[in-house]
């Protein structure tokens, strides 16, 4: 058995392939345990669709659901969810890191190379201190979390102890690892009101969007942002500039909804569309209806969920990062600039390749998922399209018709949580075993261009 893993370990030649494999078999354990009769309210099998679905959005921290989380899994299934929106937040090579220096007390090459393809660390001798803080800080956030919502669970609502804790716990997971599943079947729609559970919420999914090593520099360099990098100067310039247009469009188009923000009080509006804008960065909760939602608010939480959350954090999408360097890429070339800048720094070719790539493939992806949806299923372009992305920026949120794609939509579906979740780089590169290097260069030819 010992002499098996190494050579299993070893037909893995990159790193990526052993994310893509990590996850895919935490998918499979997760839907053999969802699977067992014990897993469900009435005792038996939920059967392999169901499970492997809902093991699929929990390992991906999507929380797209076909069934109704509390009224059909059993606490056993709850904590089976829980427990694979915890491994899925930290990552699949994060925990497998640890484990090894738990185990073993020192960490091998091969093992730091696959950590480092998980958490996007810049040097493989960051990687055994940086996975131990992730762990800590995600455990101390989450801990954190759970007091204050048990306490107002507690306290506001009236719950026992042991409920208000469980309560507390589960959804204090599934904030910080931007997972979405919520015990209740509308979600958080019952607390609009409660500061205490909507702001709590909202605030632990974004820190847990940020990403950890922009998190770990802002706690660091919070008072200097000139000593900021690059990473975290984009990261939270385009965060807060997502977050700021997301609160206003939904303040200005659902204001008068009476199925939305309507009935709301001014300061409970401002909340509300507060809390909804941070949602589609991956986090997948929502204290509105959201299939009473205009569609326009639908076409602005589909830009929201496509760009997610930032790098190396819980969050999904193409990343924030990726928007944002987008942006001044674009900026550069409208203005004939043969180089990148941002503020004091240039931006490498490699860097701007992958920006261009990743978002072209999420383009690529999402439309062509978006068109074969659309031919299988009876709805709309503006549902389908929100799925759609939706499961890509492993967002979470729905306008009501995930049960009712069919087998071959939650097929899709699964598949762009999962590809959403790894990322399309990062599958792509683990797909790609050999890579070529030219040995010579080819004459250079201009092209016409628009």
């Amino acid at each position: 058995m010992m002499r098996a893993a190494p050579a299993l370990l070893a037909r893995f030649t990159h790193p990526a392939q052993v994310v893509v494999a990590g996850f895919a078999v935490a998918i499979g354990l997760g839907a053999l345990l969802l699977s067992l009769p014990a897993a469900t309210t009435e005792g038996v099998s939920a059967g392999w669709p169901a499970a492997l679905f809902t093991a699929a959005s929990a390992v991906c921290v999507t929380g797209l659901v076909l069934v109704d989380t509390e009224a059909h899994w059993s606490v056993l299934g709850e904590v089976v969810i829980a427990g694979l929106a915890q491994v899925g937040g930290l990552g699949i090579m994060t925990l497998a890191t640890v484990f090894t220096l738990l185990v073993s007390g020192r960490l091998g090459l091969r093992a730091r190379i696959a950590a480092q393809a998980e958490t996007k660390t810049l040097s493989m001798s960051d990687v055994r201190r940086l996975v131990l803080k992730v762990v800590t800080f995600s455990l101390v956030c989450e801990a954190v979390t759970t007091v204050v919502l048990t306490g107002r669970f507690l306290i506001g609502y009236g719950e026992p102890l042991g409920r208000a804790l469980y309560l507390g716990g589960f959804h204090a997971i599934m904030a910080f690892n931007s997972a979405g599943f919520a015990l209740w079947p509308d979600s958080l729609v019952r607390f609009v009101t409660d500061p205490w559970i909507c702001l709590t919420v909202a605030l632990t999914a974004i820190v847990g969007g940020l990403g950890f090593p922009v998190v770990f520099e802002l706690a660091r360099h919070w008072r200097q942002p000139r000593k900021w990098t690059v990473l975290t100067r984009v990261t939270v310039g385009t965060s807060t500039i997502l977050l700021a247009f997301g609160t206003l469009v939904f303040l200005a188009t659902e204001w008068r909804n009476p199925a939305t923000l309507g009935p709301l009080d001014d300061g409970t509006k401002v909340m509300a569309a507060f809390f909804t804008a941070v949602m589609p960065r991956s986090a997948g909760f929502n204290v509105l209806d959201i299939s009473q939602m205009y569609p326009s608010s639908w076409l602005a939480t589909d830009l929201l969920m496509f760009v997610g959350g930032g790098s190396a954090g819980t969050a999904g999408g193409i990343k924030v990062t990726t928007f944002g360097m987008l942006a001044f890429i674009v900026w550069a070339e409208m203005r004939g600039e043969s180089r990148v800048n941002i503020g004091r720094r240039r931006l490498p070719e490699t860097t701007q390749r992958q920006v261009v790539t990743i978002t072209v493939l999420g383009v690529t992806l999402v439309a062509v998922s978006t068109y074969v949806l659309l031919a299988l299923t009876p709805h709309g372009l503006d549902q389908v399209l929100f799925e759609v992305i939706s499961a890509f920026g492993t967002a979470g949120l729905s306008t009501g018709i995930t049960a009712d794609v069919g087998t071959a939509g939650h097929v899709l579906l699964a598949l762009l949580m999962f590809v959403g979740r790894i990322g399309p780089l990062t599958l792509g590169s683990a797909l790609a075993l050999n890579r070529r290097t030219r040995r010579y260069e080819l004459p250079e030819e201009r092209v016409i261009v628009g």
